[in-house]
């Protein structure tokens, strides 16, 4: 343990941000790291548990009081090796992940957890910074050749994994650059794209082959992946967006918030303009602007939204809005329902909750308002709880622009799973376990959200790596990879 009274001696300091006006003017990062001494005063306030509950708050099981206790003591380097033998990408969680390890931290009691998303993120970059990180090279190969398809965080984990065990990975990706959602869903300013650059170059010292522009189940069939490869990870995520069943939805002007996300993503990477046919450009500059959703989407949808220049942005919410704080005897060491401002909200937006849309009203095949209705929960016939609209409250939202940010769904059906034919789960994923991970086709292996479903990106890491290691079981016979 570094410093035993350091809680009771050092309050909280997290990073900051710059001023809206200064970040609304780019899509850069905004986020300002804290200088080394404090991140070494912050890391002191590690209670060094008895329980660290903040264990069960990471899914990729980060032994935080110990890199914790390591920055404390100036060891950097030590930090950082502890740090990359459980989360294989620290730099992308370090800056999109919501930290549940901070709700679960045993300071949060009292709400002054350890910062422990900032200290993980500034590790990691002084890594970099300093040249520690470099390609890890497995010491004989296995002559096993896995394709793992998708390279989003769970994919991308997978392969690293693999590669490392000394089996010979390729990843195809049917986009035409690598990152999946971290690439074309999470904005520039929330996380620049330099980072999975990097990554990707490290990787391929290692030994993964990329392959872009091969959609499975399209380009190259699963039939010859499987002529080719002793294995296959479906690691494709979870691309089928909730839509919007209304009235009026055909209307131009009315978009799924990855369409509106990804063509930005596009064009800030310098591709031309035309980037999201049939569609065309999708700008909110000068509009009134709708989200509906009130998840991390609708949030980046926003911050794009106000970097744009739309004229207003509101966010609507189908749940009620939560209690500004939670009854910690109640939720502590889970994460808690509570209402959470993040930084594109604070750059300007209205928020509204407990809201249904009823249907688009438009003029000349555009998109001019929704009609929405006021929702209250009431107990139904049988006792479970259930929506009903507000009697009476019926009103208009002027509307320019509609983003559905209201989650997904699941895998995308055409190609790749269709073709694989492996048996979904009752609510549309890919069927597997996680302990084997091993779907209903042999030779082929499911990881992250195109398994679990939506989920965190952290959580796509944690399903990447137990994957691997079950591949390298099922190729091997016994693995030495972590879980």
């Amino acid at each position: 343990m570094g410093k035993p009274t350091g809680f009771l001696e050092i309050e909280r300091h997290d990073r900051s941000y710059e001023p809206v006006e200064a970040r609304l003017k780019t899509w850069n990062e905004f986020v300002q790291p804290l200088p080394t001494p404090v991140v070494a005063q912050q890391a002191a306030r590690c209670m060094d548990c008895g329980i660290p509950f903040c264990h069960q708050g990471c899914p990729v099981n980060n032994q935080i009081p110990d890199f914790n206790n390591l920055v404390y003591r100036d060891q950097w380097r030590e930090a950082l090796e502890n740090l990359q033998s459980t989360n294989n990408f620290p730099e992308f969680t370090g800056r999109v992940c919501p930290a549940p390890c901070e709700a679960s931290c045993t300071l949060n009691i009292d709400d002054n957890p350890v910062t422990i998303k900032t200290i993980e993120c500034q590790i990691v970059d002084r890594g970099w910074d300093e040249g520690w990180i470099r390609p890890q090279m497995a010491p004989r190969g296995t002559g096993k050749r896995v394709a793992v398809v998708g390279s989003g965080p769970s994919g991308l984990a997978c392969a690293q994994q693999l590669a490392r065990a000394g089996h010979a990975p390729t990843v195809f990706e049917k986009s035409d650059r690598l990152g999946g959602l971290l690439r074309y869903g999470i904005p520039d300013f929330k996380m620049e794209k330099h980072l999975i650059d990097r990554r990707i170059k490290q990787m391929e010292g290692e030994g993964v082959i990329f392959r872009t522009g091969f959609e499975v189940g399209v380009t190259v069939s699963v039939e010859r992946l499987l002529d080719d490869y002793d294995v296959i990870v479906m690691a494709g995520g979870a691309e089928a967006p909730r839509d919007l069943e209304v009235p009026g939805r055909e209307l131009a002007g009315v978009h799924f918030a990855m369409e509106f996300l990804t063509q930005q993503n596009k064009r800030n990477a310098g591709d031309v303009e035309n980037l999201a046919a049939p569609t065309g450009t999708i700008s909110a500059k000068g509009k009134h602007v709708v989200v509906i959703g009130g998840g991390d989407t609708g949030s980046d949808c926003i911050g794009t939204s106000n970097r744009h220049g739309a004229l207003s942005v509101t966010q609507l919410e189908i749940m009620p809005q939560p209690p500004a704080r939670e009854n910690k005897a109640l939720t502590w060491p889970d994460w808690p329902l509570k209402l959470r401002t993040s930084s594109s909200q604070e750059e300007g937006a209205e928020r509204d909750f407990a809201v249904g849309t009823r249907r688009a009203i438009g003029k000349d095949g555009k998109i001019t308002a929704l009609e929405c209705a006021r929702l209250e929960w009431v107990a139904g016939p049988d006792g479970r709880m259930q929506m009903r609209e507000v009697e009476g409250s019926t009103f208009e939202l002027k509307a320019d622009l509609v983003l559905l940010a209201m989650g997904f769904v699941g895998p995308r059906k055409a190609g790749l799973v269709d073709s694989a034919a492996v048996e979904l789960d009752p609510r549309g994923n890919v069927k597997a376990n996680v302990t084997d991970y091993a779907t209903s086709v042999p030779k082929i292996f499911s990881c992250g959200d195109m398994r679990r479903g939506q989920s965190l990106v952290v959580w796509a890491i944690r399903e990447g790596r137990q994957c691997a290691r079950a591949v390298d079981e099922y190729l091997m016979g016994v693995s030495k990879l972590p879980r």
